[in-house]
């Protein structure tokens, strides 16, 4: 596909979507919408540096609470409009993820996994005791019930959708570009053999340190209208177990050496999460979520080990 096909399907499916958000009254279903939208941005981001270079991180939740908070503390010192917070969310996840990088990619495997977590509970306890954003009590933020844009009052869930919409594209079209690029190739050869890399000239160090800011900062972006979204943020709800485990999984389960694979995985898993809930299908207990995931891990690591983009290109090929 040509990067002019990609930008016309692209803007043609973003508008569809954002028109038939317009014409759904239900609110409810925006916010799911929205919900679905939000793990594809951090289903991208988490692939950038687990799918493309093979390095699983297990941070997800602490750079997507960084971009929350960050918009708490944005709200309370300058509030700004939601494109800017998405701006500075980035800005400070992807700050944090050159940071992490630099202090923890001399470690491999496993070592560099447990790195990634303990660095989500750390930032946890931080946020938990500073008072500022509201430490454990949590921090409500008010916001409109309308916006205008473009001479046009809209609900204001129906922006917040409109900006994660955008997001996504933005997100899809950065590992789009990055795939089939020299960082993409670069990315792959750390990926497949890192040692055989450096000894081909690789600079293996500098690209990992490329594919964790660019990951840290679409996860930030992906968090920063969280707290509009949701009008209260704790550090529960913040480092919330369901985006470790939702980014792994969502691009395992769609692909993780392609883009399209989490597009793929994000709209399945996310889908079938959002109708469990709406529906009450066995319960509308949040451990939900965590249940639909877990079976549809156990069912794709026997059936289809490469995901559902790899099934499909091993039956084209074959």
């Amino acid at each position: 596909m040509s990067n002019g096909v990609f930008w016309a399907v692209a803007f043609a499916v973003a508008a569809a979507a954002f028109a038939l958000s317009l014409a759904v009254e239900n609110e409810f279903y925006i916010r799911a919408a929205f919900v679905v939208l939000q793990f594809l941005v951090l289903a991208t981001a988490w692939n950038l540096l687990g799918g493309y270079t093979g390095y699983v991180n297990f941070g997800t939740a602490a750079f997507f609470a960084l971009g929350a908070y960050g918009s708490v503390v944005m709200e309370k010192l300058a509030p700004l409009p939601i494109p800017a917070l998405v701006l500075v969310g980035g800005v400070v996840s992807g700050a944090v993820g050159l940071g992490m990088g630099y202090l923890t990619l001399r470690l491999r495997g496993a070592f560099f996994a447990i790195a990634t977590l303990a660095l989500a509970v750390v930032l946890q306890t931080l946020i938990t005791n500073w008072d500022f954003v509201g430490g454990s009590r949590g921090a409500y933020i008010i916001a409109p019930a309308e916006i205008e844009l473009l001479g046009h009052r809209i609900g204001y869930i129906r922006y917040l959708f409109l900006v994660m919409l955008l997001l996504s594209v933005i997100a899809v079209a950065t590992a789009r570009s990055i795939e089939r690029s020299r960082l993409g190739f670069g990315f792959a050869a750390i990926r497949d053999d890192e040692q055989a890399a450096e000894a081909a000239g690789v600079p293996t160090l500098r690209l990992k340190l490329i594919a964790t800011t660019l990951s840290g900062a679409l996860m930030g972006m992906a968090g920063a209208p969280y707290p509009f979204y949701i009008t209260y943020l704790d550090p529960a709800s913040g480092f919330n177990l369901n985006y470790a485990v939702n980014s792994i999984a969502m691009p395992l389960i769609g692909g993780m050496t392609s883009w399209v694979g989490p597009i793929v995985g994000a709209l399945l898993i996310g889908t079938i999460q959002q109708f469990a809930i709406v529906t009450s299908f066995l319960g509308a207990s949040p451990a939900v979520n965590l249940l639909v995931v877990g079976v549809l891990l156990v069912a794709f690591v026997i059936l289809a080990p490469r995901g559902i983009v790899g099934m499909m290109a091993r039956h084209k090929g074959g």
